[in-house]
């Protein structure tokens, strides 16, 4: 029907002209998840103490001490703080996990785990490591994720700690290609000149090895207030993000560092305390819609020592796991085999749980069944990211998803995909 109009064709194209730049840019700057899979954690193990049968080593020590002090579904349910039904479900996956894949993300670290050594020391162990991760490569025993964080780009630091980095990355290029996984960690970041200059070191490093451009890519940890909140008032971390195009993967919340400059006194660092939720908020706005991932801190509460001591620590950090999955930090550090206990037990447990009602909103949603829940497009894209979430971390199976959604995973990664906004 021709209804009557007051704006022109004119009007409308001027519109399009005036904000076809915007458009480009959002599209550039914010091209939402690519639906990868995203590591649950990410290890840290001190340089001179990685060697190619680390994962297995950390998988063989964490089942021993299920072994030891969870048995069985009741006593894996009191630590993980779920029901024995729901263990009982997980027990299996667990044990697979531990003997199969115990580390999903490997960070070989030369920062604050490995401290000051003499240069050659550092040269030598940077030498190994390229070597020892080579023949897990070679072996087909490496973790999916696996790299390296070396020292700051601040002053007292700079050049040892790309001197370590270029020394692991040429060396470990001179076994083959380097790793689809490969992950490098820039620590303690505290402006958006470091990250511009550390992406120009990478394209430097890359036209040397005749490497595409854009082959390195790195996260930054966010250890410290300047990054969170600059001396102009801005948000850093949002500056930082967008600094090296294509190159940023992810921001990591160190805990301990940060909440040390915010003046929290040791005995309350925590990655649940209120700076530690400030400063992760702003993270997680920041790389809403741009790929980025979002990893949360650690616990430096160890499972060690008697049966009760490593029951409490299990049940602290499986809470503090459920914790950050409930606020959207799906990934986070561990620092002792024992953490991969309770860090699968409560990941496994958050995505079964949330596995039923998601699948049945979903199957509701996609086939326009009233369902009692009005949900729209974003919410669909929420449901859809749970279930491959589960998907990837090997608590969902894809026969049981696809058969309670009634739909083919590449419709559920479609969803998943979909761009916000």
């Amino acid at each position: 029907m021709d209804m009557p109009t007051t704006l022109g064709p004119h009007h409308y194209d001027r519109l399009d002209a005036r904000l076809e730049p915007w458009d480009d840019d959002l599209a550039r700057r914010y091209p939402g998840d690519d639906g990868s899979r995203q590591p649950v954690h990410t290890v840290y193990v001190p340089a001179d103490r990685y060697h190619a049968g680390l994962p297995a080593e950390w998988g063989a020590k964490a089942g021993k001490l299920l072994a030891e002090h969870a048995p069985d579904p009741a006593a894996l349910a009191a630590v993980a703080g779920i029901p024995v039904g729901l263990a009982e479900q997980i027990m299996p996956r667990l044990a697979a996990k531990l003997g199969g894949e115990p580390i999903e993300d490997l960070r070989i670290d030369f920062e604050d785990g490995y401290g000051t050594h003499p240069d050659d020391e550092e040269d030598a162990a940077a030498v190994r490591a390229a070597d020892g991760l080579a023949a897990a490569l070679a072996a087909g025993d490496a973790p999916p994720y696996v790299g390296i964080r070396f020292k700051s780009l601040e002053a007292a630091t700079r050049r040892r700690g790309i001197r370590t980095l270029d020394v692991f990355l040429t060396r470990l290029a001179t076994a083959g290609d380097l790793p689809e996984g490969l992950v490098v960690t820039l620590p303690k970041v505290t402006s958006v000149a470091q990250v511009e200059a550390f992406a120009e070191l990478c394209a430097a490093w890359e036209r040397a090895n005749g490497l595409p451009d854009g082959r390195l890519r790195f996260e930054i940890q966010i250890e410290t207030p300047q990054a969170i909140l600059g001396a102009d008032g801005t948000a850093t971390v949002a500056r930082m993000l967008h600094a090296a195009p294509g190159r940023v993967s992810g921001l990591h919340y160190g805990t301990y560092d940060y909440s040390a400059a915010c003046g929290v006194s040791a005995a309350h660092q925590s990655l649940e305390h209120p700076a530690a939720d400030h400063a992760k908020a702003v993270l997680q706005v920041a790389a809403a819609g741009t790929g980025v991932r979002v990893a949360d801190g650690s616990t430096n509460v160890l499972p060690v020592g008697d049966g009760p001591a490593v029951r409490a620590a299990w049940r602290l950090h499986a809470r503090l796991v459920r914790r950050s999955l409930e606020r959207a930090f799906y990934q986070g550090w561990d620092m002792h085999p024992g953490h991969l206990v309770t860090r699968f037990a409560a990941t496994y447990a958050f995505y079964r749980e949330g596995f039923p009602d998601a699948a049945d909103r979903l199957r509701a949603y996609l086939g326009n069944a009233d369902s009692g829940v009005l949900d729209e497009p974003a919410t669909a894209q929420a449901m859809a990211s749970l279930l491959v979430r589960g998907l990837h971390s090997g608590a969902l199976d894809e026969a049981e998803v696809t058969g309670r959604t009634g739909v083919e995973r590449t419709v559920l990664d479609r969803l998943y995909r979909r761009r916000v906004g």
